[in-house]
């Protein structure tokens, strides 16, 4: 069982951190149905939305710099694919 103080503490960085987590997740789930879709257009702007939510929260700490790094890559890899098909 963990200390009244540090139980506290990841609270409150739980409170911080998964509203960050959960942006990315959901700017990344919207590119990827426009990528899905076809409209690249509309693709290209959430796929700037999602690169600009993985860097916010990799610098606060709240996912790690590398995990940002791999989902950023995906994500255009995807965009890239679907921009020469």
């Amino acid at each position: 069982m963990p200390s009244a103080k540090s139980a506290r503490v990841s609270e409150r960085k739980r409170a911080i951190n998964q509203p960050q987590r959960s942006a990315c997740k959901t700017h990344i789930t919207k590119a990827r149905r426009l990528i899905a879709s076809d409209d690249l257009e509309g693709a290209e702007q959430a796929v700037k939305a999602a690169v600009i939510s993985l860097d916010r929260a990799a610098k606060s700490g709240a996912i790690h710099h590398n995990n940002a790094a791999r989902r950023k890559s995906r994500i255009m890899r995807q965009l890239n694919k679907a921009r020469s098909a």
